[in-house]
């Protein structure tokens, strides 16, 4: 077990202290307006680089903490309650360190002989500072989430692939991919257990308060849930539905009976949240359901949920599929769907790009659309999580500068996003991937210089969540190789579990 000895490492560390809050009271003290736009992005990301490296000397303090019972020593039943007394932070905060730390620090044996850590990539990347508590924690999850039936190998693996993607990913891009992981490690396990979904399916309404509201909770099984998000796509959009706003349209965004400029008018009078949104956009369904006379005559409502799938997975049956919402539906309800749906095949190339579909006029088909539904899955600008069906389709190059309506030349962008494209300071600018590099003909996004000083053109992983496992994957194994030739040879270690040996090595 660690610790300290003598006054020479108190007085290290508090020189390492010092310097620390020397350095602290500078960078509050300096005067920021004097930064161009690139320097104080720079300066951002050195900051944050500097707190997630502190993140893993925080871990090192609870490991000494716990491994020195000072908890019971001080009267504390717990590190959790220590670090409330002596730190004055939330039990949820205290409660997340520990956590973190149990995973991510280096323990030690009786005899004094450290121990791996349970997340070795994840501790070395958050070491270097490349990634924060929420990379960290959207690893833990989904490791936590492998049944203990797959072997050691290629937890290990796993683990080491999220680690390397999250170097340089959003924890959301890490949690996404890991649902991808989990489906390639477990096809019929969790993700897909049919029995889990039928018990845990319902919908509860409570009693009627004072203010006559009625409290709503439950569980969407994945397929309720993808009937229910292109309804909310269109009946939920800002100024539609919105009992409070005499002027605005009742119905379907997309009907050919709403005025366009009263839509727009009454979205910029709409201050409602998203729930509420959701909330009058489901009263107005169900008022135009029960008035529409289906329920008498007809089963139930037809299928428009749009479903992306490879012919690998159709064939095996395994795993999980997107939809056009981007919500997650396992594969075999996303069959049954299918079974009452409009089936649109569409063909893509090597790259990943549906084949040609071109047209000589501005507004793209329906056909053009699907098609970019199934390759896109959502808006091409880089961080952008907006699913398909908040997107519009959009030219890649400008249609009054010479662009075509061909499905090579046109991408999915959301409204926020697409209104970033322009010539004036801080524009964005789009082109198309060229033959030859990774990411041919995808449509690659070019930040104005404060953001990235180098314009380095860039693709939007967040629909993509395979391509970053892979792509992850290859960094990964180059890392390790790396490495063992450094150290001229290998050695045994615990899995990403903190159980038994792991053998290097990936899948």
């Amino acid at each position: 077990m660690s610790s300290i000895d003598g006054v020479g490492a108190g007085e290290q560390v508090q020189e390492h202290l010092s310097a620390l809050a020397a350095a602290i009271d500078g960078l509050t003290a300096c005067d920021l307006t004097g930064l161009s736009d690139g320097e104080l992005t720079s300066v951002m990301q050195q900051v944050e680089k500097s707190l997630r490296r502190a993140g893993a000397v925080g871990h090192r303090l609870i490991v000494e903490t716990a491994e020195r019972s000072l908890p019971g020593k001080l009267g504390h039943k717990s590190v959790n309650k220590l670090l409330i007394a002596v730190l004055r932070i939330s039990a949820a905060d205290a409660s997340a360190r520990v956590t973190a730390a149990k995973s991510l620090g280096t323990w030690h044996a009786l005899s004094g002989q450290p121990l791996p850590a349970d997340l070795p990539e994840t501790a070395a990347a958050q070491r270097d500072g490349n990634i924060g508590p929420d990379h960290a924690r959207a690893i833990r999850e989904t490791i936590r989430k492998i049944p203990h039936a797959v072997s050691s190998t290629d937890v290990t693996a796993a683990e080491q692939v999220l680690a390397e993607l999250a170097r340089s990913a959003t924890p959301e891009d890490v949690e996404k991919a890991g649902h991808e992981l989990l489906a390639h490690l477990n096809p019929d396990g969790n993700l897909t257990d049919e029995r889990d979904r039928k018990r845990l399916r319902g919908i509860r309404l409570g009693r009627q308060d004072k203010n006559l509201m009625t409290p709503i909770s439950g569980h969407l099984d994945p397929e309720a849930r993808a009937l229910l998000d292109p309804i909310l796509a269109k009946w939920a959009r800002p100024g539609m539905n919105n009992p409070y706003d005499p002027e605005s349209p009742t119905g379907a965004a997309e009907h050919p009976g709403v005025d366009r400029d009263q839509l727009a008018a009454a979205a910029g009078r709409d201050t409602r949240t998203t729930a509420q949104r959701n909330h009058d956009a489901f009263k107005e369904a169900l008022r135009a359901l029960l008035g529409s006379g289906v329920l008498g005559s007809h089963r139930g409502l037809p299928v428009t949920t749009i479903l992306t799938m490879t012919v690998d997975q159709l064939e095996q049956q395994t795993g999980v599929v997107t939809t056009a919402s981007g919500g997650i539906v396992p594969i075999k309800d996303a069959l049954k769907l299918a079974e009452r749906s409009h089936p649109v095949l569409v063909l893509f190339d090597h790259n990943g790009r549906p084949l040609h579909l071109g047209r000589s006029k501005r507004l793209a088909t329906a056909d053009q659309r699907l098609a970019l539904i199934a390759a896109e899955g959502g808006c091409t600008r880089p961080g952008c999580d907006a699913p398909a069906t908040m997107t519009a389709v959009h030219h890649v190059h400008d249609w009054s500068r010479g662009g075509v309506t061909d499905i090579g030349a046109l991408t999915l962008g959301c409204d926020g996003c697409h209104a970033l494209i322009h010539d004036g300071p801080g524009g964005w600018k789009t082109v198309t991937a060229p033959e030859g590099t990774e990411y041919a003909g995808r449509t690659e996004w070019i930040a104005p210089p404060h953001i990235d000083p180098e314009q380095k053109p860039r693709v939007n992983h967040r629909h993509h969540p395979r391509q970053l496992l892979e792509r992850a994957r290859r960094k990964a194994n180059a890392r390790r190789e790396a490495g063992i030739r450094e150290r001229g040879g290998s050695w045994p270690r615990r899995d990403a579990r903190g159980e038994g040996p792991a053998a290097d090595g990936l899948p």
